[in-house]
Formats: C-alpha cells, sequence, structure tokens
C-alpha cells in the first residue's frame, strides 16, 4: 500500500519537463490476436525507462477508459522522449515496427500521443491525502502550505 501524505501536498520543479500521454484505442474487441500485442508492448519498455533513469523518464501513471490504456508520462525533455523514440537499439522502434506490420491501417487498433512541453512557471497541482501520484511522484514533493496554498499562489510561486 502506498504511504499516504495527509493534508494538501503539491509538486515543485525550478526546470522545463514534457508531459506525453500516450494510448491506444481496441476498435475491435474481438481481435485479441490484434490489440493484445499492442498493449503488451508497453510494459517491457516502462520497466525498461524504469531501470534507466538515465533515459530521462521521470514518472507514470496509467488507466484504463471503455477503449483501452492511457498513459501519462513524465519526461525531463523533449529530446530525451524522442531519443527513445528513435533510438534502434531501444524497445519503442521494434515496437512500432509491428505494429505497423501487423496493424497499419486496418482499423482494428487505434494509437494516439499528446506531448506537452511545460515551463516551470506554468503548471501547477494539488494532492489532498494522497499518495505521491503523478507530477507529485516525478518531482519533489512538497507541503501545499504558504505561497503554494491555492492554485493562483501556486502557479506565482513557481515564477519565483
Amino acid at each position: 500500500m502506498s504511504t499516504i501524505f495527509p493534508g494538501r501536498y503539491s509538486a515543485k520543479t525550478n526546470a522545463p519537463f514534457v508531459v506525453f500521454l500516450i494510448g491506444m484505442r481496441i476498435n475491435t474487441w474481438w481481435r485479441f490476436d490484434k490489440w493484445l500485442p499492442v498493449a503488451s508492448a508497453m510494459g517491457p519498455m516502462i520497466r525498461t525507462l524504469y531501470t534507466h533513469p538515465e533515459k530521462g523518464f521521470l514518472h507514470m501513471e496509467s488507466f484504463w477508459n471503455m477503449h483501452g490504456p492511457i498513459l501519462v508520462q513524465y519526461w525531463r525533455s523533449f529530446d530525451d522522449l524522442e531519443a527513445f523514440a528513435r533510438n534502434p537499439s531501444d524497445l519503442h522502434v521494434a515496437a512500432w515496427k509491428r505494429f505497423n506490420q501487423a496493424i497499419g491501417a486496418d482499423g482494428s487498433v487505434g494509437i494516439w500521443h499528446e506531448t506537452y512541453m511545460v515551463k516551470p512557471d506554468q503548471y501547477e497541482c494539488v494532492y489532498g491525502n494522497m499518495p505521491k501520484f503523478g507530477l507529485g511522484a516525478a518531482m519533489e514533493h512538497t507541503e501545499a502550505s504558504g505561497r503554494r496554498y491555492t492554485a493562483r499562489e501556486r502557479l506565482n510561486a513557481n515564477e519565483s
């Protein structure tokens, strides 16, 4: 069980970072042969990233909606994210090739991602009675008190 931090907490960083959302959409549930290999490819990649922090990966949260998995990832920089995605010795290039060979444009499985580059003065977050989560797990976990009590104060606190 994760440690719960009673009270209000936030995340703090003075460096820019990247929020990367990635997921897949299962369009034909009965085609296990199509979507299961795609869904299974992410686990080994995430394990590799957690065991190699020098790649710039900071943290990840995962969720399922009605159509498939969604991962929220935090990266040190876009350059780190892109280097992982394009490096033939990392797992992503092979997984991407397998996806294009097995699925291509047949419509059985959809994939998507969104990338957000965030400056240190352009984010705020709060966690009440939560374990370290999201950005609070990726960055410095700090009490949301004083200049960090409200959303506006957290945004202003990030400017200094």
